[in-house]
């Protein structure tokens, strides 16, 4: 009886966090998202050859005016339509040539389907006041809190500098 009790109380607060998580950048150093505890973090699948690229643009702008509060973090995908290069190199040179990408990028990874990273997998289950589900296109956001859980998210037309977005960062 004491057992189930202490599984529940658990189970209901130690709600998994992105804390939990951790991702390889695109030079391979591993980092773990608890190293952004206190700060909001956005979260993006992104691609280099899709229509929403230009918004690597905007990125680094949020980065640039909240990098003090706010972590922006890339992560470069395939997943749709084959719109991302085949190497973490190729990402990196087009980021950083085109639109002076500073924020972190991870290496190229899944976001969808059976391969979807376990941070993922987490990010499209948990709850939020917009909605859950499949990421359906390059480029969608996730806004995580300052408690490390997942505060609002974005499909991909929203764009990184759109008052819905900008309102949150605090």
């Amino acid at each position: 009886m004491i057992y189930s009790i202490l599984m529940v109380f658990t189970m209901l607060f130690n709600q998994p966090t992105v804390y939990d998580y951790s991702f390889k950048t695109l030079d391979g150093k591993k980092v773990s998202l608890s190293e952004f505890k206190g700060k909001q973090i956005l979260i993006v699948n992104t691609a280099s050859k899709c229509g929403f690229t230009k918004q690597y643009k905007e990125l680094q702008e949020l980065s640039d005016k909240y990098g003090k509060d706010l972590v922006v973090i890339g992560f470069p995908s395939d997943n749709f339509k084959g719109q991302e290069f085949d190497s973490n190199e190729e990402i990196a040179a087009f980021c950083e040539e085109n639109y002076g990408v500073k924020f972190l990028l991870s290496e190229k990874v899944d976001v969808t389907g059976e391969k979807m990273i376990p941070l993922f997998k987490y990010l499209t289950t948990a709850k939020n006041p917009d909605f859950t589900g499949a990421i359906n296109w390059n480029f969608e956001k996730f806004l995580i809190g300052k408690d490390g859980k997942l505060a609002h998210r974005y499909r991909s037309k929203v764009t990184p500098l759109d008052e819905s977005i900008v309102k949150e960062l605090k």
